[in-house]
């Protein structure tokens, strides 16, 4: 707990920098942004809570609009200066309601899972790739890449088009590294305008709060210059989609030490511990229900597909099977091991939930001492379903209804939720998928207005 004079003294640091505005900020169930704005002479106000709101407004804060309203209790070693807007200072914060902490806040959500790993004595270390695309809108409102060469059938890691890019991207990089983030790579990705930048990973509720801000920042930045970011995940059905790794390392909470890296050689060739095999098999027992939360909208099965990309393969993950550097895993160790790489995850999904579930899922596998089997270092992509079939390995729910079908039975999802959010989530997904059902998309006025 903070102090009232460590509030006054992140008031004045605060106030010499040229700060004005405070964002005591939540998300809904999306992962969203949402909050009141509080000038920052009522600072000391707003770290107790004052900021209300009626969680009946927003989506996936589960209350009726009779119940008590939820306060926003900013974290202060969350706090960040907007970088392209610096009178504003933004905080993640937690729910609270009735003066304990909201069960279906996302944050609070992570936080028990959190918890739950420490009291094994682990502490989980988060990074989380970032795809997203950037694009322009001209004057009749089509959407556009920012540049206007020519579209290359493989465009993955083009320099004129990474360059042509750079007035947006370089602002974006420098933002990043200024507030300590530590960007080491960015690239022109796949798809036509889609981009992806890597940088430190961080424990998980750190990463999942600058992912949120992420999403912001980008924005904000791209529509400076012109254009606007997405993270839809899939915008084009002839290119690859934008996915957001989970790429998670286990520590001792004590030592900080990665007991993920072996300490010896790997018998099964991934160079991955024990424990990080037992966390393995915990994600793979549970991903269909993981995908309903990482892959969370009707766009996001889209692109989790095998081909359909101008470039070949769409490099996505379909199968529910693990290995080594090979990307045809959904569950894959990169070189070098001591990290897991979820690949299923997408930027649309809420971090905090889709954290908190996949977490839930590796920590079961190391109480259990689960064995995933054998890894796959093969070209899983090339093999025919009888193959597959004789391997026990199955394909990903192919749609959200499916993932949500998988979601709703399988208990780890209320578990980790609790009761309300998890109720929350199916209802308004469901809801989502039925939307999708009955609308009437222009493939289908194409295909059959004039079919007689």
């Amino acid at each position: 707990m903070t102090s009232q004079s460590d509030h006054q003294a992140l008031k004045r640091e605060l106030q010499e920098k040229g700060v004005k505005y405070l964002l005591p900020s939540y998300v809904d169930m999306h992962g969203a942004s949402k909050t009141k704005a509080v000038p920052i002479s009522h600072l000391e106000r707003m770290m107790s809570g004052s900021e209300l709101c009626t969680g009946a407004a927003l989506d996936g804060v589960p209350q009726i609009i009779s119940d008590e309203e939820v306060a926003a209790y900013p974290d202060p070693n969350s706090c960040i200066v907007q970088p392209w807007q610096p009178d504003v200072a933004w905080f993640a914060s937690d729910l609270w309601c009735e003066g304990q902490p909201f069960e279906p806040c996302s944050r609070n959500i992570l936080k028990r899972v959190i918890a739950e790993a420490k009291s094994m004595g682990y502490t989980i270390n988060l990074g989380m790739e970032a795809e997203f695309f950037v694009f322009r809108k001209n004057d009749e409102g089509d959407v556009l890449p920012v540049s206007q060469r020519h579209n290359l059938q493989k465009p993955a890691y083009d320099v004129p088009r990474l360059l042509e890019n750079m007035g947006w991207l370089s602002e974006l990089v420098d933002s990043m590294n200024a507030l300590g983030w530590d960007v080491y790579s960015f690239d022109h990705e796949d798809g036509i305008g889609q981009f992806e930048i890597d940088f430190a990973y961080a424990d998980v509720l750190t990463m999942a709060d600058r992912f949120v801000f992420f999403r912001r920042m980008a924005d904000a930045i791209a529509r400076k210059h012109g254009g606007f970011a997405t993270f839809m995940p899939k915008p084009f059905g002839s290119y690859a989609g934008s996915g957001a790794h989970f790429n998670m390392s286990i520590a001792d909470a004590a030592t900080g030490k990665n007991l993920c890296v072996p300490d010896g050689a790997d018998p099964r060739g991934c160079d991955l511990s024990e424990i990080g095999y037992h966390y393995v098999a915990g994600l793979l027992r549970h991903l269909p229900a993981i995908s309903a939360v990482t892959a969370p909208t009707v766009n996001s099965y889209k692109r989790l597909i095998l081909k359909g990309s101008n470039s070949g393969f769409t490099w996505a993950p379909v199968f529910q099977c693990y290995g080594d550097n090979n990307r045809t895993n959904t569950v894959r160790i990169p070189g070098g091991g001591g990290r897991v790489e979820l690949r299923l995850v997408d930027p649309m999904c809420n971090p905090y939930l889709g954290a908190a579930l996949t977490i839930a899922a590796g920590l079961e596998g190391i109480r259990e001492g689960l064995d995933p089997g054998a890894p796959h270092m093969e070209n899983m992509y090339e093999k025919a379903p009888e193959e597959l079939e004789q391997l026990g390995v199955k394909t990903l729910p192919r749609t959200l209804e499916e993932a949500l079908d998988a979601f709703e039975t399988d208990p780890l999802g209320r578990n980790v939720f609790g009761e309300k959010m998890f109720d929350a989530w199916l209802d308004f997904k469901r809801e989502e998928w039925l939307s999708y059902l009955n609308h009437v998309s222009d493939w289908e006025i194409r295909r059959y207005m004039e079919f007689y």
